[in-house]
């Protein structure tokens, strides 16, 4: 069972909401991560399920739930990140469930922020959607189409699923080496994501605090690393380290 639940009612009419799960390259979660701090979007939610990990973000002293909600009403975005990989087994399940959420609250427009491997990277961002206006108004703002490809996970979901919704939706892409981590993977896609839906993310700082969101990833990689063995294991064992 997945539920996506909110602190307080929010009015997301007319919202776009982006993507930011975790991916090839991470470049969900860095571009998420950086679009909330930099905005200083606001914590409004959170989705919850028992297939999820057991486990508690801890941002600022604060424990939060690992896959959350934020939105900024600025630009009138809202913004769903999770800081594990999403269980193979609930993809399709929470894809509905945010469908869902999308149809109830109104929400005008879905933007999957992705990575796809690629043996040579460009600093190009590519995007895939089955909404043409869209494609074509990403292409005069220099976003790739993608002819022939794959595109997986929760936001592959979202897009092949979003028309039947009336929901305008698609994938933003940066060609990623899956083995690294870069910062430039996230600004490549918040440029794109500036460019088709008006928003002015300034970059500027992703390249002066790159260190400090390399190290943000590399803390939720060691956490999308624990597995269930792990969880037993500190269920069962004693003594006040396991909490240092």
């Amino acid at each position: 069972m997945i539920e996506i639940k909110l602190f307080k009612d929010c009015n997301l009419s007319g919202y776009t909401l982006i993507d930011a799960f975790p991916g090839a390259g991470l470049v969900g979660p860095m571009a998420g991560s950086y679009i909330i701090e930099k905005l200083g979007m606001e914590y409004i939610g959170y989705i919850d399920s028992d297939a999820f990990p057991p486990i508690a973000a801890i941002h600022g002293g604060m424990p939060m739930f690992p896959a959350r909600l934020y939105k900024d009403d600025k630009y009138k975005i809202a913004l769903v990140i999770s800081e594990f990989v999403i269980p193979s087994d609930v993809i399709y399940q929470l894809s509905r469930e945010l469908l869902a959420f999308v149809r109830k609250n109104r929400i005008a427009m879905v933007i999957s922020l992705s990575g796809m491997p690629a043996q040579k990277q460009s600093t190009n961002a590519f995007i895939a959607s089955p909404n043409a206006g869209l494609v074509d108004k990403a292409a005069k703002q220099g976003l790739k189409k993608i002819d022939e490809g794959v595109v997986a996970g929760v936001g592959a979901i979202l897009m092949t699923n979003s028309e039947q919704f009336n929901v305008i939706s698609a994938n933003i892409l940066v060609e990623v080496n899956p083995q690294l981590m870069d910062p430039k993977y996230a600004e490549i896609a918040i440029e794109g994501l500036n460019k088709i839906i008006g928003t002015n993310i300034d970059l500027k700082a992703l390249d002066e605090e790159a260190k400090v969101v390399e190290a943000k990833i590399k803390e939720m990689l060691k956490k999308m690393k624990e597995s269930p063995e792990h969880y037993n294991n500190a269920a069962e064992a004693t003594g006040p380290s396991m909490y240092a």
